[in-house]
C-alpha cells in the first residue's frame, strides 16, 4: 500500500476528478436536443469541449483577457445552439449553465467526507466563483473552502492558481497535496513544490511512464487509507 506522510492539506481538483464533467455535459446537451443521435450528441460535446480548451489557453498565451468559466461556457453552448439549429433562448441559456450541473462520481461524496475527516480539504477548479458555488452544491461536495482560479484570473495549470492553495494551506508547498484525476493538472502541482496524487476516472488523463506522482490510487476510499498512516 502506498503511504504518503507528511500532510497537512489535501487540495482536490473538481472537473473530470469529482465531478463526471463530459457525462454531465453530454446528458444536459441531450436534454435541449432530445431528437439528435448518439452520434450527434458526442460531435456537439467535442464541439464544447475544444472551444473551452482553446479559449483557455488563449487566455494563458495572453491572447485573451481572462473571461470565467461561466462566459466561455455560454460561448460553447451558443456553439452548440449554432451546430444543431437549437433557436430556443431558454433552452441556450439553460445550457449555458451545464457546468453547473455536473454528477459527482460514485465514490466522491463519502470519499471527501471521509477525508475532510482527517485533514483541511479545499477545492481547487478552473470553474468560475459562481459556477463553482452552484456545481459544489448540485453534486453535494462539501469543503473546508472551495478555491475558483477565478480569483488569479487564471486557469490551471498556471502556476498562480495552484499558488492560491498554497496560501491558503498557510504551510510549506510539500506539505500540500494535490489530488487529480489529470496528469497534466498534476505537473502543473509538482512544478510549485506541491506534492501529488493521482485517482483513476474514466474520463481523466492518466500518467505516463515518466510521471513520478506520490500516489496513484483507484479510488478516493484509497487515498484516505493511504494518508491515515501520515
Amino acid at each position: 500500500m502506498t503511504e504518503i506522510r507528511d500532510i497537512e492539506v489535501v487540495v482536490f481538483d473538481v472537473l473530470g476528478t469529482l465531478v463526471d464533467e463530459p457525462g454531465g455535459l453530454r446528458a444536459e446537451i441531450r436534454e435541449a436536443l432530445p431528437a439528435a443521435d448518439d452520434a450527434a450528441v458526442d460531435g456537439l460535446l467535442t464541439l464544447w469541449q475544444r472551444h473551452v480548451e482553446a479559449e483557455q489557453q488563449r487566455v494563458a498565451r495572453g491572447e485573451r483577457p481572462y473571461a470565467n468559466s461561466e462566459t466561455i461556457d455560454a460561448e460553447a453552448a451558443r456553439r452548440v445552439a449554432d451546430r444543431a439549429g437549437l433557436a430556443d433562448p431558454a433552452a441556450i441559456a439553460r445550457l449555458a449553465t451545464a457546468g453547473q450541473r455536473l454528477p459527482a462520481w460514485g465514490d466522491s461524496v463519502s470519499g471527501l467526507e471521509r477525508l475532510a475527516g482527517q485533514l483541511p480539504v479545499l477545492g481547487l477548479s478552473n470553474a468560475g466563483r459562481t459556477a463553482l458555488l452552484r456545481l459544489s452544491a448540485h453534486a453535494g461536495l462539501r469543503w473546508h473552502q472551495a478555491l475558483s482560479g477565478e480569483a488569479a484570473s487564471a486557469y490551471k495549470p498556471s502556476a498562480d492558481v495552484y499558488q492560491l492553495a498554497i496560501d491558503t494551506a498557510g504551510c510549506r508547498p510539500e506539505r500540500v497535496l494535490m489530488v487529480a484525476a489529470h496528469a497534466w493538472d498534476l505537473r502543473g502541482a509538482q512544478a510549485t513544490g506541491m506534492r501529488t496524487a493521482y485517482v483513476h476516472r474514466p474520463v481523466g488523463d492518466p500518467p505516463t511512464s515518466t510521471d513520478t506522482f506520490d500516489g496513484r490510487f483507484e479510488a478516493l476510499d484509497d487515498l484516505a487509507v493511504a494518508l491515515e498512516a501520515r
